[in-house]
């Protein structure tokens, strides 16, 4: 009877557990480390459109709200931002949504995750370099011994 009580009370904790999402209060992205705002009710004209300045690479994810890189927790991987003319992309960007562009502003830096580290092109190499560097002092080191 003693074993049983912790037993049930394992499996109601197990079994009766909840799911949770989170609500975002708005639709983002982010673009070299910069939170932008999208707003969807003012599309921009194809003509105040520049150029490609980058695309979604990856999704926030709804369960932590991590993300990292070039990424939105609204729009698809594959999503095209764009260089507005006349304006300074660090402030105000377009984001290309079913034909439509539209304006996000600069809301804030965005959130460090580790993974910023692993897609900076510098830091990558520098690990690529130290790990072959040290490849490299091993094999010697052992050549010295025999």
């Amino acid at each position: 009877m003693k074993k049983i009580i912790p037993l049930v009370l394992l499996m109601v904790f197990v079994f009766c557990g909840t799911a949770h999402a989170l609500s975002w209060a708005y639709p983002f992205v982010v673009w070299e480390g910069r939170l932008y705002e999208v707003a969807e009710e003012d599309p921009l004209p194809q003509s105040a459109i520049a150029g490609p300045i980058g695309r979604v690479v990856t999704m926030a994810d709804d369960m932590s709200g991590a993300y990292y890189g070039n990424a939105s927790n609204y729009y698809p991987i594959g999503t095209f931002y764009y260089a507005i003319k006349g304006r300074d992309p660090a402030a105000t960007i377009a984001v290309e949504a079913e034909g439509e562009y539209l304006r996000a502003d600069y809301r804030q830096e965005s959130m460090f995750h580790f993974m910023n580290l692993l897609l900076d092109q510098r830091i990558l190499m520098g690990i690529i370099l130290a790990i072959m560097t040290l490849i490299i002092l091993f094999a010697r080191r052992k050549d010295r011994r025999n």
